[in-house]
């Protein structure tokens, strides 16, 4: 069986948030606005997004 994936895209600089806000986007292979990453859907990966909510938008992939 398949995993299930999501897509996840980077929509808010990063500039003027935290240090480890900026890591955990890292993380998750974002580097400028508007890039975009499918990842796994894992609850390692929920939890880094749940983080940078504000910086973030999901999607199904």
């Amino acid at each position: 069986m398949a995993q299930k994936q999501i897509k996840v895209t980077l929509v808010r600089s990063v500039i003027g948030t935290k240090a480890s806000h900026r890591a955990t986007v890292r993380g998750l292979g974002l580097g400028r606005i508007n890039s975009s990453r499918v990842l796994v859907d894992t609850p390692e990966v929920r939890g880094m997004i749940r983080k940078v909510d504000y910086l973030v938008t999901v999607s199904e992939a």
